[in-house]
């Protein structure tokens, strides 16, 4: 069984840069994939990104590419998840989900149903 937990979130004006931060606590090995997802209110979650843990290969949603980056932290005292989020824009605005799974691929790295596991959610503003 996996813990996770957001932080990070909060208030940043467009253009700037915001960090999320995900704790995971649990067995590594049932972690092999983990994402950020990101709900507004009304619509469904969707993905923004995820990265396999073993292999290191990302992925990206089209909105986000080239100002977002994923990444994964993993020691004998902590595994930790990151979305670092540049140039953030006001259709950035959401809650941000940090998921984990045991594995993802291309084809459904994007599907919330890949993940077994969820963080409680960190909000995201954007002030323009």
């Amino acid at each position: 069984q996996l813990q996770l937990v957001e932080s990070g979130g909060g208030s940043v004006q467009a253009g700037g840069t915001l960090r999320l931060s995900c704790a995971i606590s649990g067995p590594p090995s049932t972690a092999y994939c983990l994402a950020w997802f990101r709900q507004v209110p009304g619509k469904e979650r969707e993905g923004v990104a995820a990265i396999n843990a073993v292999t290191y290969i990302t992925y990206y949603a089209d909105p986000v590419k080239g100002r977002f980056t994923i990444s994964r932290d993993l020691d004998a005292t902590k595994y930790m998840l990151y979305l670092q989020m540049n140039s953030v824009n006001p259709e950035d605005a959401a809650m941000y989900y940090c998921a984990a799974g045991r594995n993802c691929y291309s084809e459904d790295w994007r599907s919330a149903s890949t993940y077994a596991f969820w963080g409680q959610g960190a909000q995201v503003t954007v002030s323009s």
